[in-house]
């Protein structure tokens, strides 16, 4: 069921699209002074079109389903309420008891978690509530600890969290709000029996979120399963790419795509911009290789995917935001939830078979009214990709020759293969697209050895993820 209020204060229904009016301040949805604080402390004022149509359904207890463009601040879409909504609870008494889970908010993936984790740490930094995230790649002694010292926010990914209701570390049975964050991707990657079995340990008198970048078919009968009487919140159309993302396609013939990516960060160290880039290809051991071979070309560039340990993904992450790494080569791993203020560049090194997994992709950059640049390396037999792609987005993409001094010609769009080099040099950096072969989605087993871990000390950047306007 899905309602309709013509107006920002009005909390009993929905909006499907429309920007933030512009006298919309956080002040505005009666949050207590203590979150403010935090909110003005991370130098935001004006809520994204998301947070404002949100927040004021979430405040008033309504079960929801809410759809923005990736980057357009969805996290503190639920963070901020539901910090508002528990703060009653807040106790600055040492016992654990007076800490039970309040909020729990479910992620596919590590990356995600952290992110919302240091979204819930930094605005209920001035309240006695309590947040942490349990994920794999660590020790458990450390989260055992954490959970058994008491919280009210727990963000979690399924497979752990689990993991710590069988050691009976984790009891759900005080839940008041739970979020499924990025929902799609926690049903690509096969997590509906551990959804199943950790709601049936959550009261059945709870508000439920769900929010995601894209609401399938399959979305949205999670939802008449698990929603109650939903208000849906679409704030833009779906399945599009923020505004400030410049998207651009080059016409490359695959065992040429290596190259291709070296011409273009040539080119925009000519144009003044930067370098720095997050570079996407759907294979485990691409990756590794693509990073492998840029740096023998003298680009600093590091690998993340779902083989390294938390520990090395950490370390490559740092050090790409340290700018000690130029060129970040991931998997879908870092397509959603990774955050890094005004990312200049995503390059897509390879279309993926999800046309959706496309958009979480290039929502890397532009976000938080940053603007970036969305390349993708398409070679010939990737045609039926991108029309898919183009299907999804209603609309075309722009397709520009390579930049200048590019060591071949780029292939027309409907142009066959001919001309491409009879044998690659690595089958590895790049498996083209074959009609005729069958599609295997790895998204299942992206994480085969999922792990947690217990919250660590916040970014100075999570901010960024508030996703409003920054103050004058």
């Amino acid at each position: 069921m899905t309602n309709t209020v013509p107006e920002i204060n009005s909390p009993t229904g929905a909006t499907e699209s429309g920007a933030t009016p512009a006298t919309i301040t956080f002040a505005d949805f009666g949050l207590d002074p203590k979150i403010q604080k935090a909110v003005s402390e991370q130098g935001y004022n004006t809520p994204t079109p998301i947070q404002a149509q949100s927040i004021p359904h979430v405040l008033a207890g309504s079960d929801l389903m809410g759809a923005a463009q990736t980057g357009t601040g969805k996290t503190a879409a639920f963070v901020l309420p539901i910090i508002q909504k528990i703060l009653r609870h807040a106790s600055s008494s040492a016992s654990p008891a007076r800490h039970p889970i309040r909020a729990l908010v479910l992620t596919p993936t590590r990356e995600l978690a952290v992110q919302v984790a240091e979204n819930a740490a930094s605005y209920s930094k001035h309240t006695d509530l309590r947040a942490a995230v349990v994920y794999g790649g660590v020790d458990m002694k450390e989260q055992v600890a954490t959970l058994r010292g008491g919280i009210e926010i727990l963000i979690a990914t399924p497979g752990r969290l689990l993991d710590h209701i069988g050691s009976k570390v984790a009891n759900l049975s005080q839940v008041e709000i739970l979020v499924l964050d990025e929902a799609d991707r926690m049903l690509d990657m096969g997590f509906l029996p551990d959804l199943q079995r950790i709601i049936d340990l959550i009261p059945a008198q709870r508000q439920t979120l769900l929010f995601s970048a894209t609401f399938s078919p399959e979305i949205k009968k999670l939802a008449q399963s698990y929603l109650r009487t939903p208000v849906t919140v679409e704030v833009a159309r779906q399945n599009a790419a923020a505004d400030t993302v410049k998207q651009v396609v080059h016409m490359v013939a695959s065992a040429d795509k290596q190259q291709a990516i070296v011409k273009v960060l040539e080119a925009r160290t000519r144009q003044g911009l930067s370098r720095q880039c997050i570079i996407f290809t759907n294979s485990r051991i691409g990756c590794a290789r693509l990073a492998r071979s840029l740096e023998r070309d003298g680009i600093k560039a590091g690998a993340i995917h779902g083989d390294k340990s938390q520990g090395e993904r950490t370390l490559t992450l740092d050090a790409f935001k340290s700018g000690v790494i130029e060129a970040l080569v991931a998997t879908d791993v870092a397509a959603r939830g990774l955050d890094i203020p005004s990312m200049p560049c995503v390059i897509n090194h390879e279309l993926p078979f999800n046309a959706e997994d496309f958009i979480h992709r290039i929502g890397r950059t532009g976000r938080a009214g940053s603007t970036g640049d969305a390349i993708a390396l398409v070679d010939a037999s990737e045609k039926r990709l991108l029309d898919d792609i183009e299907k999804l987005m209603k609309r075309k993409l722009d397709i520009q020759p390579l930049p200048e001094g590019s060591s071949r010609p780029a292939p027309s769009r409907g142009s066959s293969r001919s001309d491409a080099p009879a044998k690659m040099s690595d089958p590895f950096f790049y498996k083209p697209y074959e009609p005729s072969a069958e599609v295997k989605l790895s998204s299942g087993t992206a994480n085969p050895a999922e792990k947690k871990v217990g919250i660590t000390p916040a970014r100075p950047s999570v901010g960024a993820l508030l996703g409003g306007s920054k103050k004058k």
